[in-house]
């Protein structure tokens, strides 16, 4: 079972899972806990190969699919006996929350879906061919560093960018190989994925300078029903590190009018 830890506030509190994206750990969710603390129940999870699931997985497998990943999770949930609970997830970590709704909707109340991917724009697609390229001759922080300052170029995502590098360092050469083959063919995947709206209530935030994935998150939350976005000014792919305070203000606001904890309404994108 991959590593998790949970901070319980009470069993008439509602749950909030908190799922990472590739390269990174729970650890990065540390903006966050302080104020989640006082609303909900939450349990924070190291995927597979990543943080300290790496002394809990045991050997790993050759190759890994979003899947895998996502059964991951859901049986911590039927381990903890967790009967539901709202997400918060960034990046990659979007995917598996999307593929969880797909898998076992009953266990989700409510999705926060930070930088989210819903599909690779043309710059991403030659990045990541690149990156197949070379990710045998080439060490693999030289293409995570590349990777994350593409994502992330400008000075004020310079914190985001190195959490990032730093959590990545802990993995090894062949973890992030694993990780990188769940991009082959990435976009007709997430097509597939997103065909399909599942009625739970979602919250898709943005930053404005998120500029490789914002474009089509856009696209993609204007043809549903179920979905919000909500737009961070003065930041990058990272919103929860980049913007702190304002994520947590939409966020658990979002959250706790899901669990019936009063109205409350997102600022339009």
């Amino acid at each position: 079972m991959i590593h998790y830890k949970t901070y319980i506030r009470g069993d008439a509190y509602e749950w909030v899972t908190f799922v990472h994206g590739a390269g990174g750990s729970s650890s990065i969710w540390y903006k966050q806990i302080k104020a989640y603390k006082e609303h909900f129940n939450i349990l924070l999870v190291d995927l597979r190969g990543h943080g300290k699931s790496k002394q809990h997985m045991g050997k790993p497998r050759a190759t890994y699919t979003f899947e895998d990943i996502s059964k991951d999770i859901i049986e911590v949930l039927k381990h903890e006996n967790i009967a539901s609970t709202h997400f918060v997830a960034v990046s990659l970590g979007t995917i598996i929350v999307q593929i969880i709704a797909e898998l076992a909707p009953q266990k989700i109340r409510s999705m926060v879906l930070a930088g989210a991917v819903t599909k690779l724009n043309l710059r991403s697609q030659i990045l990541i061919a690149l990156g197949n390229l070379v990710k045998h001759i080439v060490p693999y922080m030289w293409l995570y560093k590349l990777f994350a300052w593409v994502i992330m170029p400008r000075e004020r995502h310079r914190e985001s960018r190195s959490l990032f590098v730093r959590e990545a360092k802990k993995l090894c050469q062949k973890e992030f190989k694993r990780w990188f083959r769940l991009t082959y063919g990435i976009n007709a995947f997430l097509a597939g994925l997103l065909t399909k709206e599942p009625a739970i209530p979602a919250l898709f935030i943005m930053g404005d300078e998120d500029y490789m994935f914002l474009p089509s998150v856009q696209s993609c939350v204007s043809r549903r029903r179920h979905a919000q976005l909500c737009m961070l000014d003065n930041c990058g792919h990272v919103v929860n590190v980049d913007q702190p305070e304002e994520f947590n203000r939409v966020s658990i606001g979002f959250i706790r009018q899901q669990a019936g904890g009063g109205q409350y309404v997102v600022s339009p994108a």
